[in-house]
């Protein structure tokens, strides 16, 4: 994990080492005029540009089209400036001049500086940085609402653009085994039961997707965990349920409700009682273990199913997590019980050998399940690349909803989910620097330890002078 330099400014609206031709794609495509940016230069390391959408009128003065600017920022001496005029200590400082006394550039085009277009990639270790930034108050100058609840607004907005077909959930002889009318699985991700009736209209049918972590070209990340993202049961689909854990080889299960919340039914139970054996379908379930945790029940079931002549197949065993603390309508006070209840659940997972994919509902599938989900991939992210890499919360969410309509439902699952990855990141941080003391201690000791050994040849004690202690590595601002 090689920790970082930080960068130039914490302020949301600096997008790193984002490149002119993309800084013009995001703001024509999604911002307005006025709308800037702030970037590292490509062709002058060390300098930044401010990028701008501007109005540009036509000749006949009748209709406007937006172009953007780039104006050069040159930083010398420990000072900003954009090429004469006044010089100041911090980019913030810049930028808040320039909104208030507007350039003009030499066409006489005023470059309005009017609302930030807002980077929300971030260095994984800066993400205490983006915290604060998120949770500023708001002054009374400007929008009553900001941070979280302002990204979380926008990707509200952009999922009506990401709605693929939903055919087979609106099927008629599907209608009933949907928990909520609204909330349908996407055909193109859809879990298909295979064992299935030809005869019975729907009887492939599941409200379930797999859910996978994408890169940002859209291809799937090939050493990436597989989930199911799925309702909780209902009476006439916990058949179904069991048919589709079979048929996928799940051997882990993650329950994030219980089975009745303020006297409404969240989720049928589809496990039998401690020791006894239940029968669905043509899968057997016994209760064989339960073992009670602070936040969560592990149960061990053991799961066989009867083949086309009635013979019992060979055992399976799953293991059931179910979190206890989870609130309705809410989000947990504090991230550390969630981390340490997927940390027991990847382990579990991580050790059954050819396992399919980890099956995870709540009520509807949606909400915790995806606030779960999204934690896990960029977590998942974070251990593959290291805490040097990139992380962008509201686009891994946008992935998400691409595979399953409506993941993480509120804002303060939205902020959870930042919350949850910056705790991730400051325990590993934490634990790196202890690595890196006990690292130099055992160093200073078996220096002292040579030295004793060979100190009856005083040319041998020179030897340590090419000793390499160990250095804290680091990258410049240029990220991956």
């Amino acid at each position: 994990y090689p920790l970082n330099c930080k960068d130039p400014t914490s302020e949301r609206w600096y997008h790193g080492h984002l490149s002119g031709r993309d800084a013009e794609k995001l703001l024509t495509e999604k911002g307005k005029a006025g709308s800037f940016l702030v970037r590292e230069s490509q062709s002058k390391p060390g300098d930044f540009v401010l990028s701008v959408l501007t109005n540009e009128e036509k000749h006949d003065n009748v209709d406007r089209k937006t172009k953007v600017t780039h104006v050069m920022i040159h930083y010398q001496d420990g000072k900003y400036d954009v090429g004469g005029g006044e010089r100041f200590d911090t980019l913030a400082d810049l930028v808040e001049h320039y909104k208030k006394n507007p350039m003009v550039e030499k066409s006489g085009i005023v470059v309005h500086l009017k609302q930030p277009f807002n980077a929300t990639r971030i260095n994984a270790a800066n993400i205490e940085n983006r915290v604060r930034e998120l949770n500023k108050v708001a002054d009374n100058s400007e929008k009553p609402k900001q941070g979280f609840w302002e990204e979380f607004e926008v990707l509200q907005q952009q999922e009506c653009k990401l709605l693929y077909p939903r055919k087979e959930g609106q099927k008629p002889e599907n209608k009933s085994k949907n928990r909520y009318k609204n909330i349908l699985p996407f055909d193109t991700t859809r879990v298909e039961i295979r064992e299935m009736d030809p005869d019975v209209p729907g009887s492939d049918y599941i409200n379930a997707n797999y859910i996978r972590s994408m890169h940002e070209d859209g291809r799937f990340v090939e050493e990436g965990k597989v989930f199911i993202a799925t309702q909780g049961c209902l009476q006439n689909t916990v058949v179904d349920f069991w048919k589709m854990v079979y048929q996928e080889n799940s051997h882990v299960i993650v329950m994030t409700t219980k089975e009745m919340e303020r006297g409404r039914n969240k989720c049928f139970r589809y496990w039998p009682d401690l020791h006894a054996t239940k029968e669905f379908g043509k899968v057997l379930v016994r209760n064989v273990d339960e073992r009670p945790a602070q936040d969560h029940i592990l149960r061990k079931l053991e799961v066989t199913r009867l083949d086309r002549v009635g013979n019992k197949e060979p055992v399976r065993y799953i293991w059931h997590y179910q979190y206890l603390s989870w609130p309705d309508h809410g989000v947990p006070n504090e991230p550390g019980g969630v981390l340490w209840f997927l940390e027991e659940v990847n382990r579990t997972q991580s050790t059954i050998p050819h396992t399919g994919p980890i099956v995870v509902h709540c009520s509807a599938g949606i909400g915790r399940t995806g606030t779960i989900i999204v934690i896990d991939i960029l977590i998942d992210i974070i251990n593959r690349q290291g805490l040097d890499c990139d992380i962008d919360v509201p686009k891994t969410i946008q992935r998400v909803r691409q595979q399953r309509s409506g993941m993480v439902q509120t804002e303060a699952q939205y902020k959870f989910i930042y919350m949850a990855v910056q705790q991730y990141i400051d325990t590993v941080q934490k634990r790196l620097e202890e690595e890196q003391v006990i690292g130099y201690i055992s160093v200073f000791y078996s220096i002292i330890f040579s030295f004793r050994l060979t100190n009856d040849d005083s040319s041998s004690v020179y030897e340590n002078i090419n000793f390499k202690s160990p250095q804290t590595s680091f990258s410049s601002n240029t990220r991956r």
